[in-house]
């Protein structure tokens, strides 16, 4: 994971400054491209150790189409708790509750979880009921899946999560906004267009979740690897994350660990937790940092 070193390392040096909505403050530079050969190991940051739980929950989260964050905080999971814990503090229900007692809420109270666990048309939304104005709805993952079987060579392998009549009634604009498939020689590549990336805490997730997406479509359509390909808008270092950073590029990367099914798939919408394992993961230790809500 060299590459993603050189990115934090370019940022620190060459960015520039900027304000942002958060009222953080990044460092930022716009257009950079990384690939990854998915032959050569499963493309996980290895100079800080990931939630591996996280990253496969929220993937098996978007493909079920869901955009509330009870399936997530069901699991353990609470990588999308900030943004609707900031909404809730904002109105007269909040009772000065923690983010881990707003959690425990959403996990043990059904309703509780409906009203305030929502976070809008995101990208499970997106993904699996893109809705046009005309009220017609699209799956845009049986879509995908179906043309890769029947028409591989196609160049319209492409997913959009920026649904321009819905932005502003999601929590959060959709970062990585629009993927597209490539066929050739037998081999599956993807190119993710991430409009907005906090290189730091979302770029690894980001990576990972995508060539995992990427292994799993392989796996289900009996293709071969080829590449992960992330093309990035605005790629970005929190203030706040500096330090962070500086750390990171003080330690060696260690070999990629390899991912592995443990059962024959035949559906992308099939895959459980249980079926999806990384092995020889080695990582340097954790890292912490606040997200920018």
């Amino acid at each position: 994971m060299r590459a993603y070193l050189d990115l934090l390392d370019k940022i620190l040096q060459e960015g520039t400054d900027k304000s942002d909505r958060t009222g953080v403050g990044t460092r930022s530079i716009f257009g950079y491209q990384m690939r990854f050969n998915l032959n050569e190991g499963f493309p996980l940051v290895t100079t800080k150790e990931l939630h591996l739980k996280s990253i496969i929950y929220e993937l098996l989260w978007f493909l079920k189409g869901d955009t509330n964050i009870k399936y997530l905080v069901d699991h353990g999971v609470g990588i999308w708790n900030d943004w609707p814990f900031e909404k809730y503090k904002k109105t007269s229900s909040y009772q000065g509750e923690t983010i881990k007692e707003f959690a425990l809420k959403i996990k043990q109270d059904a309703e509780f979880a409906k009203k305030w666990g929502e976070l809008g048309p995101v990208y499970g939304k997106q993904w699996r009921h893109w809705e046009g104005l005309d009220g017609v709805k699209v799956d845009q993952i049986i879509n995908l899946m179906q043309q890769l079987e029947k028409n591989p060579d196609s160049r319209r392998h492409i997913v959009s999560a920026w649904n321009p009549t819905e932005i502003g009634n999601m929590a959060l604009p959709p970062c990585h906004c629009l993927f597209q498939f490539y066929v050739a020689d037998g081999k599956l590549s993807c190119q993710l267009y991430q409009r907005s990336a906090d290189v730091f805490l979302g770029v690894p997730f980001n990576i990972a979740s995508y060539a995992l997406f990427t292994q799993m479509i392989a796996h289900v359509l009996g293709l071969k690897l080829g590449d992960f390909v992330h093309t990035f808008g605005d790629v970005h270092l929190y203030h706040n994350h500096f330090d962070q950073a500086k750390l990171q590029l003080t330690r060696e990367p260690l070999p990629l660990p390899k991912l592995n099914f443990k059962r024959k798939v035949n559906s992308i919408f099939e895959f459980q937790f249980e079926d999806i394992e990384i092995l020889d993961y080695q990582f340097h230790p954790k890292i912490k940092a606040e997200v920018a809500v």
